[in-house]
C-alpha cells in the first residue's frame, strides 16, 4: 500500500461526500486506502457513511478499488486524537491527512506522492490550496513567535494586517508559483512520509484542535526533515467549515489552549507567562466580537 488517506469529519456530511467523490474521480494509479473517522457528528454523517454511500455510484469504486475503513466515534475526540486513530490503522508508505471540506483536483494525489517519493528529505508536503472560486488560498506560514501571537491574541491583526511582524508570520510575500521549503503548511492537505511518523511519533493529542500540524512541522524540522510547498498539485478548500459552527469565544479557548501547549514545548517560560497573561484578555475580545456579530444584523434590519 503506497498511500493512506485519513479524513476526520465533524458535521460536514455533504462536504465529506464531495471530498470522497473527488478522490474517486481523481484516483491515483497506485494502491491506496481511505480511512474516515467521524467525530460523533449529529448531522447524519455516520448514516451516510454506513448506508447512503452504498447507493452512490462512487461506492463501487470505494469498495473495490480501494481499501475503505470507517471509524464512528461516540464522542468528539478532537482533531489530533481522531487522526491518530487513522494513523494507527494506516498501511501506506505515505499518510495524507485531508480535511473533509476539500476536493482534490486532477492528478493531485498522484503528483504529490510522486514528488515526495523523489525527494526523500521531504517529510511533510502541502499542495496548492484553492478557494472555491479557484483563487490561490494562503496556506503557508512561518513558525509562531511571541510578537506575532501577541498581536493576534489582541485581535490587532484585524486592525493592522500590514504590520511587519504579521506580514512576516503570514508570509504575505510568498510566491505560490514556486516549489520551496517552508516552516509549516496548512493541515487541510498534509502529506506525511511514514518514516517521519516512525521517528517522531503521531500527532500530539494534547492539541484538541489547532496547532497540531504546526507542532508536527516543528518536530519534523528538528528531526532533519523538510516541510515543502508543492505548486503543481491543487485542492479546493472551503476553509474552516467544521468550526464555523462554533462560537468565537469557544474557538478562542481552543486556540489559546493549543497556543499555550505549543509555547510550553518550544518557547521560553517568559513567553508562556505572556501568553497566560493575554489569555483572559483574548477571551474578552472574542466575547466582544461575538456580541457585535449578534448585534449588527439587528441594526441592519432597523436601518432597512
Amino acid at each position: 500500500m503506497l498511500l493512506s488517506i485519513i479524513i476526520v469529519n465533524w458535521n460536514t456530511k455533504e462536504l465529506l461526500r464531495k471530498c470522497i467523490q473527488s478522490i474517486m474521480s481523481n484516483a491515483p494509479s497506485f494502491d491506496y486506502e481511505i480511512i474516515v473517522i467521524d467525530n460523533a457528528s449529529s448531522d447524519g454523517s455516520a448514516d451516510m457513511l454506513k448506508y447512503e454511500l452504498a447507493k452512490d455510484q462512487y461506492l463501487d469504486r470505494f469498495d473495490s478499488v480501494t481499501n475503505a475503513h470507517v471509524i464512528i466515534n461516540k464522542q468528539n475526540l478532537g482533531f489530533a486524537k481522531a487522526n491518530n486513530q487513522g494513523i494507527k490503522r494506516a498501511k501506506g508508505e505515505y499518510i495524507l491527512l485531508l480535511n473533509p471540506d476539500t476536493e482534490v483536483q486532477h492528478n493531485c494525489l498522484q503528483r504529490t506522492v510522486n514528488f515526495m517519493a523523489q525527494h526523500q528529505d521531504i517529510g511533510i508536503l502541502g499542495c496548492k490550496l484553492l478557494n472555491p472560486d479557484k483563487t490561490v488560498q494562503s496556506s503557508v506560514r512561518r513558525f509562531p513567535t511571541l510578537s506575532s501571537q501577541t498581536l493576534i491574541l489582541l485581535k490587532l491583526h484585524n486592525l493592522f494586517p500590514n504590520q511587519a511582524t504579521l506580514r512576516k508570520y503570514y508570509m504575505t510575500d510568498f510566491d505560490y508559483e514556486k516549489n520551496q521549503e517552508v516552516d509549516q503548511v496548512m493541515g487541510a492537505y498534509f502529506l506525511i512520509n511514514k518514516k517521519v511518523i516512525n521517528k517522531i511519533g503521531e500527532l500530539d493529542e494534547k492539541y484538541w484542535i489547532w496547532f497540531e500540524e504546526v507542532d508536527y512541522c516543528k518536530q519534523a524540522k528538528e528531526a532533519s526533515f523538510k516541510t515543502y510547498y508543492y505548486k503543481d498539485a491543487e485542492t479546493i478548500h472551503q476553509k474552516a467549515q467544521s468550526f464555523n459552527q462554533v462560537l468565537g469565544i469557544k474557538k478562542q479557548v481552543y486556540l489559546n489552549n493549543s497556543l499555550l501547549h505549543y509555547f510550553n514545548k518550544f518557547h521560553s517560560i517568559f513567553s508562556v507567562l505572556v501568553i497566560l497573561f493575554l489569555y483572559p484578555i483574548s477571551l474578552l475580545l472574542a466575547l466582544l466580537v461575538d456580541f457585535v456579530k449578534l448585534f449588527i444584523p439587528v441594526k441592519k434590519k432597523k436601518d432597512l
